[in-house]
């Protein structure tokens, strides 16, 4: 009698799964070892824009170091230049949303532009995700950085470095976050010979391809496209 009821009670702990009286199906158990549930794989902030990792705020000054394929430039931000621009730069870098991404929209003189996510999953992700614009205070002079747009309200992930004296983009609402403070030598050398062919700019309707296929694309149509590397926060 002992002996039955042992085998009948082992037998029970090794079906694969019990119906619990509510319906619902009760978990495997094994003979001496507990179920253990796990949870869910954390998702990346880049693939949830409104994760409360985006609520941080940037500090009031702060070096990002840039490595690109022709060296490192080190960028300066300062919050009380625009703070609704500075905390998305600052969030996008601890993310590591610029990294292995390229300068797609160079012109000499002019500006230098970045900001397409190279995975074209998270750049479609993060192609509407626009913050509030932040009023002009600095004039965007050679070396600043500050968001490229398309109108009032509408600043994502693009940016652009300024080249040359753009002090006539301040009336259009460009809003300087920050500007190089070192290595702009390097930013002056990234390569320029593609000007808006290789993706433009937001305005010019050619950047679908950027975000469709992402580095892909611009690899194999424009090669000589200089990388972003990795952008890092500094001290």
């Amino acid at each position: 009698m002992i002996t039955t009821c042992l085998l009948i009670l082992v037998g029970l702990m090794n079906r694969p799964a019990l119906v619990e009286r509510s319906g619902r199906i009760a978990p495997p158990v094994r003979a001496g070892i507990p179920f253990q549930r796990f949870a869910p794989a954390a998702i990346s902030p880049l693939e949830d824009p409104t994760a409360p990792f985006w609520n941080k705020k940037s500090p009031s000054q702060v070096r990002i170091r840039i490595e690109t394929t022709q060296g490192v430039f080190v960028i300066e931000l300062h919050r009380k230049w625009a703070p609704l621009g500075t905390d998305r730069f600052y969030n996008l870098v601890r993310a590591g949303f610029f990294n292995d991404s390229r300068f797609y929209r160079v012109r000499p003189n002019f500006i230098a532009q970045f900001g397409i996510a190279g995975e074209p999953a998270i750049a479609q992700t993060w192609r509407s995700q626009a913050i509030k614009d932040d009023p002009p205070k600095p004039s965007n002079t050679r070396g600043r950085i500050a968001f490229a747009m398309t109108g009032p309200d509408t600043r994502t992930t693009q940016l652009f470095i300024s080249l040359a004296d753009n002090s006539r983009l301040d009336k259009e609402g460009f809003a300087p976050i920050g500007e190089v403070v070192e290595g702009m030598e390097i930013v002056d050398r990234i390569y320029s010979g593609y000007g808006e062919d290789s993706g433009g700019g937001m305005r010019a309707g050619k950047q679908a391809k950027l975000f469709e296929e992402g580095n892909a694309y611009l690899d194999r149509e424009y090669p000589r496209l200089d990388k972003l590397i990795r952008a890092t926060i500094g001290k």
